[in-house]
């Protein structure tokens, strides 16, 4: 490859050869997979996770959050949405956040990405664990074999190729989306207001029967809240590899949010209204507590169960999203290039294997709680950074063509970027020493741009090229 000198740093133009062996399988994916896609990514939350919340909130502290977390997301999907129909490239956010903020942004947010997308299959593989053991599953009691386990057969799955990878997902997101439509309706009748709010007052500032935690709560109960919507914001990443990516893209993304908010609606009301806030509050398997609660066994057995499914279909829908975010920061230069290399099936084996050990070793902690906040960490850290992206894209390129326009404009990513950054502070009230080892992991991944990669960019990859294209239009103007 011939080093190209002259803006800063070192760039290499790439042989064909070198693109050839990292190209991912065109036309894959419909909108109506992409919108499976969105919701597998974040489906899991519905089952486990978000109850956290109840600890640091209370139920009222956790409802105003996961309010607040869903105007967030949805004025940030819009957002995206317009984004990936003018940029659809396999880097999603980090692709439009380089075109926008130059090589040190989209950087900074493909590692804030990639550190929520290798964290959060880890959590949710806790989550598993927890309940094969209650379910008694294979005589285990030692989760790391049920990790070790996961990260195996999805990692091979997702070898397979991408087409087979999103239809294996889309069945099993169906029959956990399925198990949730169920449940509401064996839980409504069990339904009493009065256990939403039976933990007992602090004497914290603000305190109440609804907000137990006082104002604080709400504040804390921010990173369990988005457990509720995490990731969605990955179905960009599938844009190589979509039909019509373009159109398609927008209505998946879209459409999967819509989804997602009636499903954490159904779960934030009727599991604590069953079983009581405080016992789902200290639950590993919170929607089997609610399941319990309403006296009905067969809904506890069916809820335990498909709940399992609905934890792997996140954990499989993020295995893909993680080796996207790799593969397309790997095929530009960011990182080892070795890690975007394709097999005969068009899938980037090493950006699915090594992102995979290292979720392996966080995995066997067993603390999903802390996980969650890592992972929320570099999730908010990125909507920060693509929300900034959207508004300098609206001032510097308004010529850019843009098939899908966000309602609102830049008022929608605004809100939404207010709110990212309240969510970022949010994630040290909860843990700090984890938040701190985030931010820590942050700045090792950014001080090896600053002194390695930036020097070593491929301005062939697609992220570059439409980077150099934004660039030269607006000298134009």
């Amino acid at each position: 490859m011939a080093e190209q000198v002259g803006t800063g740093r070192s760039e290499h133009t790439a042989s064909a050869d070198y693109l050839a062996a990292r190209k991912l399988r065109a036309g894959s994916a419909s909108w109506v997979l992409l919108a499976g896609l969105g919701v597998a990514y974040v489906i899991s939350g519905d089952y486990a996770g978000w109850h956290f919340g109840l600890a640091q909130g209370g139920w009222g502290g956790l409802a105003v959050a996961a309010v607040l977390m869903a105007v967030m997301y949805t004025a940030m999907v819009l957002s995206l949405a317009e984004m990936s129909s003018a940029l659809p490239a396999a880097g999603g956010g980090y692709t439009f956040a380089r075109v926008a903020l130059g090589p040190w942004g989209g950087f900074a947010t493909g590692a804030a990405i990639l550190l929520e997308y290798a964290v959060a299959p880890a959590a949710i593989a806790t989550f598993i664990g927890g309940y094969v053991e209650s379910l008694g599953l294979f005589g285990i009691t030692d989760g790391w074999w049920v990790y070790l386990a996961c990260y195996v057969l999805f990692v091979g799955v997702h070898l397979l190729g991408a087409g087979e990878a999103l239809k294996a997902t889309f069945v099993v997101t169906a029959i956990a989306a399925v198990a949730l439509i169920v449940f509401a309706l064996g839980a409504v009748g069990s339904f009493d207001p009065a256990k939403l709010l039976d933990i007992p007052v602090t004497d914290a500032a603000g305190a109440s029967s609804f907000l137990p935690f006082g104002l604080v709560g709400i504040w804390a109960s921010f990173p369990f809240a988005i457990w509720f919507f995490l990731a969605v914001e990955g179905v960009p990443l599938a844009a190589e590899e979509a039909r019509d990516p373009v159109r398609s893209v927008p209505r998946g993304i879209v459409v999967a949010m819509i989804a997602l908010i009636g499903f954490a609606a159904v779960v934030l009301v009727l599991g604590p209204g069953a079983a009581g806030s405080a016992a789902m509050s200290t639950s590993d398997n919170p929607l089997v507590t609610a399941a319990d609660g309403t006296g009905q066994g067969w809904l506890s057995t069916t809820i335990n169960y498909v709940g399992l499914l609905g934890l792997v279909a996140s954990f499989f829908s993020i295995i893909y999203a993680y080796s996207r975010q790799t593969f397309a920061l790997s095929r530009a230069g960011y990182l080892p290039r070795a890690l975007s290399r394709v097999n005969g099936r068009r899938a980037p084996v090493l950006a699915l294997v090594v992102p995979g050990l290292i979720g392996f070793v966080l995995a066997a902690t067993g603390d999903g709680d802390i996980l969650i906040n890592l992972a929320v960490f570099g999730a908010t850290l990125s909507y920060v950074l693509m929300m900034v992206a959207h508004q300098v894209l609206r001032v510097r390129n308004p010529e850019l063509v843009r098939p899908y326009r966000t309602p609102g404009g830049r008022i929608t990513s605004g809100i939404a970027l207010v709110l990212a950054l309240a969510a970022v502070v949010a994630t040290f009230l909860v843990d700090v020493v984890a938040a701190l080892c985030a931010l820590g992991v942050f700045a090792v991944l950014m001080a090896w741009f600053g002194f390695y990669s930036r020097h070593h960019l491929v301005a062939a990859a697609p992220d570059e090229e439409f980077a150099a294209l934004a660039a030269a239009e607006e000298e134009v103007r």
